[in-house]
């Protein structure tokens, strides 16, 4: 009897050994691939990154100057940076360190050459739309644009100089003296009027 117990603890142990083994295999196999897996996650951070040129505005025919935006991390030196605009299917500027543009759309293509340490030397480029805004005009508040007695449409506040032209006043439609005033200068509203110097007619 002690003989077959014994023989069954034997064969316990030897189970228990075979299971633990199992694990440990089990547990080396899973370990490289959850490392790569971890590995794989991480994106690596870009030597040189190319900016996008923002929105520029002008006023009327005037002209923006521009440059490439570039950031280099830590060890990378950057040896030249290009622009190349195209507007359509016209080439503006081939190859320079900035350019100077009116308002439109454009095509911007931004070149970089750099090094990272003792490396050979890489370039990388981006391509982006750049609009160029015209500025609004601020709209006129008055005009000199007289007919006779009659404002131009839109500007129907009459100013008018009397006498020695210290008596700067203006008119409106259903004073007294509105339709036989001839205005020097007329006023989309009264507040502009006064801001230009005009004081409110008493009839």
């Amino acid at each position: 009897m002690k003989k077959v117990l014994r023989g069954f603890a034997a064969l316990a142990a030897a189970a228990s050994l075979a299971l633990s083994g199992a694990q440990v295999v089990a547990f080396a196999q899973a370990t490289p691939a959850s490392a790569a897996v971890m590995v794989a996650t991480k994106k690596a951070t870009p030597a040189v990154t190319i900016r996008k040129i923002p929105t520029k505005t002008v006023k009327g025919s005037a002209q923006v100057k521009i440059k490439p935006l570039v950031s280099a991390k830590r060890g990378a030196k950057v040896l030249s940076k290009r622009l190349k605009v195209t507007r359509g299917n016209k080439v503006l500027v081939r190859s320079a360190t900035s350019a100077s543009l009116k308002a439109g759309t454009y095509r911007i293509t931004t070149t970089v050459k750099y090094k990272v340490g003792r490396a050979k030397q890489r370039s990388t480029s981006k391509v982006q739309t750049l609009v160029v805004k015209k500025a609004a005009t601020k709209a006129s508040t008055r005009s000199t644009r007289i007919t006779g007695k009659n404002c131009p449409a839109g500007y129907p506040v009459k100013g008018n100089r009397t006498g020695s032209k210290k008596e700067w006043k203006y008119h409106v439609k259903g004073g007294a003296y509105y339709a036989r005033t001839v205005p020097e200068e007329c006023f989309k509203t009264t507040s502009a009027a006064r801001k230009a110097g005009y004081r409110a007619s008493k009839l």
